[in-house]
């Protein structure tokens, strides 16, 4: 034998806030004045929630309207129902501004490692309410997971895409480096190459670049990790092309065959064209263009 649910009243918040004031205040007036309503509307309220839990919770002693044996337990709920209702407003508003909720993130290596760590960090631990969860990949999974709704923000190198919106935040330089103790100033003469895996934005346009300047593109190990690309550099295995930060810092510690540049990348905060935007992700991105201001100043940039 099954159990039916009761039917829950169809009750407003506003008559639950009108029923403390009530019992909160020493006359309707006063509890009147409080919410910042008529005594008639005030009046209008508490009939209409009476008629609707089907009791009566005030009755009359002489010309005064005074609560019955079944207010106090009504009351009592009313209280519950709202310091909950205030937490969920009050939570929402978070959520709105933030400091609360859900945001993923996903991050190139150069950008979560090398340029925003700090910054993401900060983020984290000013907001314990956040969610934030970080994937790091490379662009071209990052910008799938913002196609399907994995991710609500990506800090990538820019894309040709019209489904993405994309901010600005820096041009990060990428040079060429040989292995140690080989000198070749003619690009004709650079290479073999280690490099990222096809499909990456950085090395389409690493290829593009190369190739304008009549340098051959034989590549012999792939990799995503810029890591293990300089390592493949220090033993030999061929010639890389990554930015400085990367590249030259220990244990490789590589040093770049021209002090100028093979080019530029450019790195973005993409987000989905359309779609609702994440609050924290707004801010988020905000917090890194701020940052990215104090890079671009960087003499080593």
């Amino acid at each position: 034998m099954s159990s039916s649910r009761p039917r829950l009243p169809d009750v407003s918040v506003t008559q639950l806030e009108y029923l403390v004031a009530v019992h909160q205040s020493n006359t309707w007036a006063d509890a009147a004045n409080l919410l910042g309503v008529s005594q008639s509307a005030l009046s209008q309220g508490l009939a209409e929630l009476q008629r609707r839990l089907g009791l009566e919770i005030f009755g009359w002693d002489g010309r005064r309207r005074v609560p019955l044996e079944t207010a106090q337990h009504v009351i009592e709920h009313a209280q519950r129902i709202l310091a909950q209702t205030g937490d969920l407003a009050a939570w929402a508003e978070r959520v709105r501004a933030g400091s609360a909720g859900k945001v993923r993130v996903g991050m190139i290596d150069a950008a979560a490692v090398d340029h925003f760590g700090e910054t993401l960090r900060e983020f984290r631990e000013n907001r314990p309410e956040l969610d934030l969860h970080v994937t790091v990949g490379p662009s071209s999974h990052l910008l799938q997971g913002l196609s399907t709704g994995d991710l609500d923000l990506a800090i990538c190198v820019q894309p040709d895409d019209p489904g993405v919106a994309n901010v600005p935040l820096l041009k990060e330089k990428l040079f060429v480096y040989g292995p140690p103790g080989v000198h070749r100033s003619q690009p004709a003469l650079w290479g073999p190459w280690v490099t990222f895996p096809q499909g990456s934005l950085t090395r389409d346009l690493i290829e593009k670049t190369l190739r304008s300047l009549g340098a051959p593109f034989e590549v012999v190990a792939e990799s995503n990790q810029p890591e293990v690309l300089s390592e493949m550099v220090l033993i030999g295995m061929g010639w890389t092309v990554l930015p400085r930060i990367q590249a030259e810092r220990p244990p490789a510690s590589l040093t770049a065959i021209h002090a100028t540049p093979l080019l530029e990348r450019a790195l973005v905060a993409a987000t989905r064209q359309t779609g609702p935007a994440n609050p924290a992700a707004i801010e988020l991105t905000e917090k890194f263009q701020r940052h990215a201001r104090l890079i671009s100043r960087s003499p080593r940039n």
